[in-house]
């Protein structure tokens, strides 16, 4: 008999954002996952939302919409009222992909080392139509080493799920003194403690909206916010010079092949999920691309 499925938690922050919020809500709830615990916190919308919201308040586990300081502070309103064993946000214009949690519900279940896992970026258009970048071999697996260095990418929060064990281990809070870049010092804050897993399975997209996204219209504010935390975190730190030194020298080795494969384990990369044939999900060897 396989075992039984763990909770998941979702919460969706959500301000006016009536125009996309009911794609949102239907990607979480057309999972048709078992073991859902669902809550929107909206923050007192007046466009609409409240009405989308209670066509499916029967499946929710909880809503509200009243006044609140932002964005993170409605996340950790949500999360006070969770229980559930896996946890996760996803914002009121993005989407998860079709069977995320049950997705994620196996890797978890399959793995247990995995404390926090990040799944393969995707994007959404205005539309809803789904979208990747090219991009480095690398760019989608993290170590706290390269979150530490920072090197223009970023951690997709869309496809972020983790342990209830690690919420609690570090400190079962969001930041609330940094309004735009909260869920990076969670994640500085979670790698203290255990490595991010990444997988080739996709499982939730960001959405590139025309008007009033902070991430694009707020980003010199959020890059700062993003400097002000690498300080603090790399204090008193091994010098990360040194780890840039050998990060340029490996970039300079001609074969490809050899000079990923370098990066990698300056990098200290952990291994990836991937799919199999044979054998379904599988981690893949550490310095494998």
């Amino acid at each position: 008999m396989s075992p039984p499925l763990p909770k998941i938690t979702v919460v969706t922050p959500s301000l006016n954002q009536a125009r996309y919020l009911e794609e949102t809500i239907c990607s979480v709830l057309n999972q048709g996952y078992p073991n859902l615990e669902y809550m929107i916190i909206d923050g007192g919308s007046t466009d609409g939302s409240v009405e989308i919201i209670r066509k499916y308040e029967g499946q929710l586990t909880y809503w509200t919409s009243e006044k609140d300081s932002g964005l993170y502070d409605a996340i950790q309103k949500g999360f006070a009222r969770s229980t559930g064993e896996i946890m996760t946000w996803i914002n009121a214009d993005d989407m998860y992909h079709r069977q995320c949690l049950f997705t994620v519900a196996e890797i978890f279940q399959q793995f247990p080392p995995v404390k926090w896992l990040m799944g393969a970026n995707t994007f959404f258009n205005e539309a809803g139509q789904c979208f990747l970048y090219e991009d480095l071999p690398y760019s989608q697996r993290w170590s706290r080493l390269r979150l530490r260095l920072f090197d223009g990418k970023f951690i997709q929060q869309e496809s972020v799920f983790w342990r209830r064990g690690l919420w609690e281990e570090a400190g079962g809070y969001i930041e609330q003194n940094y309004s735009l870049a909260a869920d990076f010092e969670l994640w500085l804050r979670f790698s203290r403690y255990q490595p991010l897993y990444t997988t080739s399975f996709i499982l939730g997209g960001f959405r590139f909206r025309s008007e009033n996204q902070k991430s694009y219209e707020q980003r010199d504010q959020y890059l700062q916010q993003v400097t002000e935390l690498l300080a603090r975190e790399n204090r008193g730190a091994l010098p990360l010079l040194f780890y840039r030194l050998l990060i340029g020298l490996a970039k300079a080795v001609p074969k490809r092949k050899w000079r990923n494969k370098l990066l990698a384990g300056i990098l200290d990369l952990p291994p990836k999920i991937t799919f199999d044939r044979e054998h379904g999900m599988v981690f893949s060897r550490k310095n494998d691309f």
